[in-house]
């Protein structure tokens, strides 16, 4: 029986992360669900929000975007369209994307359905690195 498990986050624009884990915790519709080493194969949606990963003892936390994830026994493969480490956020510029989205979605105007959703996913996407910064305090 395994100790961990290969977890991989990936962007459109590159692999964010790719370690060996003891465990994950993915944020989903259905809420947050657990994946230790030997998991049942799962196919799942991610939400936007917090991934807290569990690494050599230590927690770390990254804010993630909507995606999907395929688990395997020994695998985490997940695709989103955003990551970063909470480290890694600055908390005025994420502050200041999810007040310009949240602005602009109350505007109107003549945005397209296509637009209205890409700004709802800004704003999730803000609010995760928001809440994934202030969890790390």
């Amino acid at each position: 029986m395994a100790d961990t498990l290969k977890l991989e986050i990936v962007t459109p624009e590159s692999v964010i992360y790719s370690e060996d884990v003891e465990m994950v915790t993915l944020p989903g519709s259905e809420g947050e669900t657990g994946i230790y080493p030997n998991h049942v194969p799962l196919m799942t949606k991610v939400q936007s929000g917090e991934l807290v990963i569990k690494r050599g003892g230590a927690e770390e936390i990254l804010a993630v975007g909507e995606g999907f994830a395929e688990i395997t026994g020994d695998h985490v493969a997940i695709l989103t369209d955003n990551a970063i480490d909470s480290a890694n956020v600055d908390e005025a510029a994420a502050e200041e994307a999810k007040a310009k989205a949240e602005q602009r979605l109350e505007e109107g105007g003549d945005m397209t359905e296509d637009e209205a959703k890409a700004l709802n996913h800004a704003i999730l996407f803000s609010a995760a690195q928001l809440k994934a910064k202030r969890s790390r305090r």
